[in-house]
């Protein structure tokens, strides 16, 4: 594996969906499958390269997904941890990413969509279907108000975080604001440090209880 092919693990219990998910990254350009899982215990228990994301199912026998993330954030310190799921469950969606998930997709999506959110949280973003991304804005918003950050952003930073919010992706987000990727990728840099925060989740969800986005 050379150093610019991302190393993917999938923990999914379904063998036909496993062997799927397996052989599209390694159908990918840049993708390698560097491990395929049945459940949490027996990746845990797995040998071969650590990946640098993870795609984990929500349902799985024994532990669960959404309270797997710990678990595997352990094992796999560098590794990002994309959830996949058949539908939005709301009680799921945000345990998931408090957890420590940073993205969360339906099983759904389109082969690009996939890949494109694997390297997405590679690159230290938070991929998400627009249908769960709907989903956890609503869920933010049924929270109520906490006290408004202190610090600032700029009106490029808000329409960008709104645009985040809604599910866009950094090209797409890009796009809306006539800006280039990189410079998406050093707004949300800004972002991250003013709101002190590590994650999109964690960005959209400190902006839309603070009041800086609706």
């Amino acid at each position: 594996m050379n150093t610019e092919t991302l190393g993917v693990a999938v923990i999914e219990d379904d063998a036909a969906t496993r062997s799927g998910l397996a052989w599209l990254i390694d159908a990918g350009a840049g993708f390698r499958c560097v491990g395929a899982f049945g459940s949490v215990a027996e990746a845990l228990r797995g040998d071969g390269p650590a990946p640098e994301v993870v795609l984990l199912d929500i349902h799985l026998p024994g532990i669960l997904g959404s309270q797997a993330v710990p678990l595997l954030r352990d094992r796999w310190p560098r590794a990002q941890v994309v959830m996949l799921t058949v539908y939005a469950e709301e009680d799921r969606i945000l345990e998931s990413l408090c957890n420590g998930a940073c993205g969360y997709l339906l099983k759904k999506a389109a082969p690009d969509e996939l890949l494109g959110a694997i390297r997405s949280a590679h690159e230290g973003g938070s991929p998400m279907s627009s249908e769960i991304a709907t989903k956890v804005v609503g869920l933010l918003r049924k929270t109520g108000p906490a006290g408004r950050p202190e610090a600032a952003l700029t009106p490029q930073e808000t329409r960008l975080l709104a645009l985040l919010a809604e599910g866009h992706s950094y090209e797409s987000a890009g796009a809306n604001l006539d800006i280039t990727v990189n410079t998406v990728r050093n707004h949300v840099r800004s972002i991250y440090d003013k709101l002190q925060v590590h994650s999109r989740s964690e960005a959209v969800s400190k902006a839309l209880r603070g009041g800086l986005i609706r």
